[in-house]
């Protein structure tokens, strides 16, 4: 072999090197400049709220800037998809992304394969609440009132891709009603068309949802979960008031682009647990009725492959 021969060799072997030492070398600097949020919703929405605690706490961690884009829709998933893969542009979704695919089917990105979770942060149970002046003061009566009058009756959300629509639309299948969807540009929209009465039914957060009924502004008729929640024990739920068996949990969790270092998303993951871990930020949760949601990156990338999944076959006659 001649000399030529293993000088090449050489230098294949150190550029081989360098790439295995980089991935490593990365996440023991990282971060070392400003790391980006992107939220896909409008500011005030529960995955906006989430988003800038989780951004304040990995500021003070990290002694870097952590910084919160609220860029609402399709589009803003569609950057954080395209952005590299280096761990400075994460994205705080809820899971809504799920159905991404559902909503638009020339997406530019794919809900699975384009990104790589790193913990869902919280689970947000949902209310579901009418005007205060709504002739229905049960499940039961609005059920009624919407087989009564097809089609006319409206439910608002923030948007297709938001955990609220998910929440609605599958109530909708159970009950076998026919609603009108009003989609708005954001939660305090489609919150205040609910206390206008200009549309009939939303899911809304339960530390919303509460703060609500106590001011007189809404009436609720029951929390989405499987069991009733400590934050409204008065409110029954979707299954014990009408639908046995209806249930329905909502998540917002932390995802990076596909192929961002391993490394990085192991670090990511456990300076967020460590957060979720903290009396502070537990008592804040808690007193927004919202449950800490701490998993493995592993285990979170198979919830979003199986929740897209499991959506897409309910939502397979389209979203209506």
């Amino acid at each position: 072999m001649t000399y030529k021969h293993l000088k090449k060799i050489g230098i294949a072997l150190a550029v081989a090197a360098s790439f295995g030492l980089s991935a490593p070398a990365q996440a023991q600097s990282y971060p070392n400049q400003t790391v980006r949020i992107v939220v896909p919703f409008s500011a005030g929405s529960a995955t906006d709220i989430l988003a800038r605690l989780v951004a304040d706490e990995l500021t003070k961690k990290w002694s870097q800037t952590v910084v919160v884009e609220n860029r609402p829709g399709i589009p803003g998933t569609t950057t954080v998809a395209k952005s590299p893969a280096d761990g400075y542009t994460l994205m705080l979704t809820s899971n809504g992304h799920t159905i991404s695919g559902v909503i638009n089917k020339s997406l530019q990105f794919d809900p699975v394969k384009d990104f790589a979770g790193i913990t869902p942060v919280a689970t947000v149970p949902v209310v579901l609440i009418v005007p205060p002046d709504s002739p229905a003061k049960s499940v039961k009566e609005f059920i009624d009132l919407a087989k009564a009058s097809p089609g006319k009756l409206n439910f608002a959300s923030p948007g297709l891709a938001s955990a609220t629509f998910i929440a609605a639309a599958m109530f909708k299948e159970a009950a076998k009603i026919d609603m009108q969807h009003v989609p708005y540009k954001g939660a305090p929209e489609a919150v205040t068309s609910v206390m206008r009465g200009d549309t009939q039914m939303y899911f809304t957060p339960i530390n919303v949802g509460s703060e609500l009924v106590q001011a007189g502004k809404v009436r609720a008729l029951a929390v989405a979960t499987e069991k009733r929640n400590a934050t409204m024990p008065n409110t029954p739920t979707i299954g014990e008031a009408a639908l046995p068996g209806f249930k329905y949990d909502s998540w917002f969790g932390l995802l990076a682009p596909a192929g961002t270092p391993r490394e990085i998303i192991a670090k990511i993951n456990a300076d967020v647990l460590d957060i979720l871990k903290t009396a502070d930020i537990k008592a804040k949760l808690a007193a927004q009725g919202v449950e800490p949601m701490p998993m493995s990156p592993e285990a979170f990338d198979k919830v979003i492959a199986g929740d897209t999944a499991r959506l897409a076959e309910i939502f397979k006659d389209g979203i209506k």
